[in-house]
C-alpha cells in the first residue's frame, strides 16, 4: 500500500463509525464491490441505504448515500458502486483493500423496502447502473418470496460488462442454501443493454411502453396486481414513474404503502 493510501486509511481509523473492508472487486475499470464489518447496533431492512465514505485531510467525513446490497441477515455490509475518476468520494473509495477502513453510519433509511408496497402477485425490481445494488439486498430476503408469486428483477446497463454483478447475483441467489429453492421457481432475471449488442437490447422503460416487446420476453403489461421498484438514474426513476402512473398504479412510501416506490435520495 502507497503511503498516500495508508495516510487515509490511518485518517479514519479512530473514528467511531469505522468499519473495516474484508473484500474487493472490481468488476471493470468503472464498476467495483466491496465488503466490511457490520456496526453491531445497524439493524436494517433489505433495500435501505445508509451514509458511507472516508474522512477528508481535516479530520470532517466525507459521506455519500449508499444502498446495502446484502441482506439484512449479512453478518457483513456489501456496497456496490460506480468509479468516478474526479469524484471527491469515488476517486479515493476506488482504491481501498482488504484491511483499510470505511466509516459507515449505522443510520439506515429509504424507500426500497417491501412495507411500502401493498399486496400484490408479481414484483418489479427495475434498477439501471448501480442501481441494482439495493435489489441485491432484496432477492436475497426470503420474505419477498412470502409476498409475491412471481419477482422480476430487470437490470439495464450500458455494456455487457456492466451485467456482470447482477449476473452472478443471480446465479448466487438460485443456489443460496436460505432462497434457493424459492428464487429458482419466483425470481426471473432481465437484462437489457443500450450501447453493445446483447439478448436483449434497449432501454426497459422502452421496453415496459412496447406491448409487442414485452410479448417477446413473455410479460403482460403491469395491472392492478403489480407492484414496483425502481432505482436508476432521474430519467429512469421519472420514466418508470409516469409508466406505472400510466397504468393505474399510486406510488407508496413508509408511511402509506402503495403499488410502486422510487428510491429518491440519490442516482445510480
Amino acid at each position: 500500500m502507497s503511503a498516500l493510501a495508508m495516510a487515509e486509511v490511518a485518517a479514519t481509523i479512530d473514528h467511531p463509525d469505522a468499519q473495516t473492508v474484508t473484500a474487493v472487486t472490481h468488476w471493470t475499470d468503472q464498476l467495483f464491490s466491496f465488503r466490511v464489518t457490520r456496526p453491531r447496533s445497524l439493524r436494517f431492512r433489505s433495500g435501505e441505504f445508509v451514509m458511507i465514505g472516508l474522512e477528508k485531510e481535516d479530520g470532517k467525513p466525507l459521506l455519500r448515500a449508499y444502498s446495502i446490497a446484502s441482506p439484512s441477515w449479512d453478518e457483513e455490509l456489501e456496497f456496490y458502486s460506480i468509479k468516478v475518476p474526479d469524484g471527491p468520494l469515488t476517486s479515493r473509495l476506488q482504491k481501498i483493500v482488504p484491511g483499510d477502513q470505511v466509516i459507515v453510519r449505522p443510520k439506515p433509511v429509504g424507500t426500497l423496502v417491501l412495507d411500502a408496497l401493498l399486496p400484490g402477485k408479481r414484483c418489479f425490481l427495475v434498477g439501471t447502473g448501480t442501481g441494482i445494488a439495493p435489489f441485491a439486498s432484496l432477492v436475497r430476503d426470503p420474505d419477498l418470496y412470502e409476498r409475491f408469486d412471481e419477482v422480476v428483477l430487470t437490470h439495464t446497463t450500458r455494456t455487457v460488462a456492466d451485467l456482470a454483478y447482477g449476473k452472478q447475483l443471480v446465479e448466487q441467489v438460485k443456489e443460496d442454501p436460505l432462497v434457493g429453492e424459492e428464487a429458482s421457481a419466483k425470481l426471473r432475471y432481465i437484462a437489457t443493454t443500450t450501447r453493445e449488442t446483447s439478448h436483449v437490447m434497449g432501454r426497459i422503460t422502452e421496453i415496459f411502453g412496447d406491448p409487442a416487446r414485452l410479448e417477446e420476453l413473455s410479460l403482460s403489461p403491469l395491472g392492478p396486481d403489480d407492484r414496483v421498484m425502481i432505482c436508476g438514474s432521474i430519467g429512469l426513476n421519472e420514466d418508470m414513474k409516469a409508466i406505472c402512473e400510466k397504468a393505474g398504479l399510486e406510488e407508496g412510501s413508509n408511511s402509506m404503502p402503495g403499488h410502486f416506490v422510487v428510491e429518491k435520495a440519490f442516482v445510480g
